[in-house]
């Protein structure tokens, strides 16, 4: 697998906001035995964070809750609902999509010219090259830049894989969204810009996740989590999990189990809010130019109703 390092931009063009993007990864040069620990930590960490004893048993326990749902074959659409239905209805297991909630923040009245017009400026960092076969490694090809210049890039069209603004924190952007408090405790708002083309791999979190479609159009394509067993997955880390197998292009010569799993399609328009419960594997392509924003839960996964399927399952 080739890997694609960074090329960074002149330095006259690198304007000195980008200074405001996170620090990339350090490498990491020391011992097995410091590696695994530091791993440990963060694995605890989450734990904590998410009221679990163990991550390990907080995947297991999704991965056994899923064995009892009913197979989907189309992802249901539903009204605006409130914290508590929602909640109910996240209970079931099962992907929906809702209507009424996006269309009515102030970003989804405005058009992707904004993004030039007014955040021009924003510090960016993109996924450039072969991002789709190095989604989850550290030295994943990325590219430091403005908002500008990274609208300069897509402008080019000179790039079999489209660059991609993936999983960012764009505070600007996030002051013309009003997201729901459907879970009692929320990572931070990530956005995801790019044009048609622009790809993220079949993976799975193991946190429950809203992603909202502001605009433009994308295709996704589901799994439950205990069909894991057919999509050859990798560890990323302790609650992001990869799979090279692509439902868009089967190549079930490489990969002959992934016939047993089940894929369910949707498109997600304009206006959409499509719940994806912890663990269920998804592929995300965008059909048009798009923005989408996600959050994700920090806190037992609703199917996991408050820990019980955890303590009946004896994992905890």
């Amino acid at each position: 697998m080739s890997v694609e390092k960074e090329v960074p931009l002149p330095l006259a063009a690198t304007p000195l906001s980008l200074r405001a993007l996170p620090p990339r990864p350090p490498a990491q040069s020391s011992s097995p035995e410091a590696a695994l620990a530091r791993k440990q930590a963060r694995e605890d960490k989450d734990a904590q964070v998410r009221g679990v004893t163990s991550i390990d048993a907080m995947r297991e326990a999704i991965k056994q809750a899923a064995r009892d749902l009913p197979t989907i074959s189309e992802v249901p659409r539903l009204g605006m609902l409130g914290a508590a239905a929602f909640r109910a209805r996240a209970a079931l297991g099962l992907p929906f999509l809702m209507r009424g909630l996006v269309e009515r923040w102030p970003v989804s009245a405005l058009g992707p010219e904004v993004l030039r017009q007014q955040f021009s400026h924003l510090p960016v960092r993109a996924r450039v090259g072969d991002y789709v076969n190095t989604a989850f490694a550290v030295d994943r090809a990325m590219q430091d830049m403005s908002m500008g210049q990274y609208l300069d890039l897509v402008a080019e069209g000179q790039y079999a894989l489209p660059p991609y603004l993936g999983n960012l924190e764009l505070r600007e952007l996030n002051r013309l969204c009003h997201w729901p408090t459907y879970f009692d405790k929320m990572g931070p708002p990530r956005f995801w810009v790019g044009p048609a083309g622009t790809v993220t791999p079949l993976h799975c979190d193991y946190d429950d996740n809203i992603f909202a479609q502001v605009w433009g159009r994308k295709r996704i394509f589901l799994s439950p989590p205990h069909h894991d067993a057919f999509l050859y997955p990798s560890e990323a880390n302790a609650i992001l999990f990869g799979s090279p197998f692509d439902p868009e292009a089967p190549d079930f010569e490489r990969f002959p189990l992934a016939r047993q799993a089940s894929m369910v399609e949707c498109i997600v328009e304009p206006g959409d809010m499509l719940y994806v419960p912890a663990g269920w594997y998804h592929q995300v392509r965008a059909l048009t130019f798009s923005l989408s924003s996600n959050r994700w839960a920090r806190a037992m996964p609703l199917a996991l109703h408050g820990g019980a399927t955890l303590q009946r399952s004896g994992l905890i």
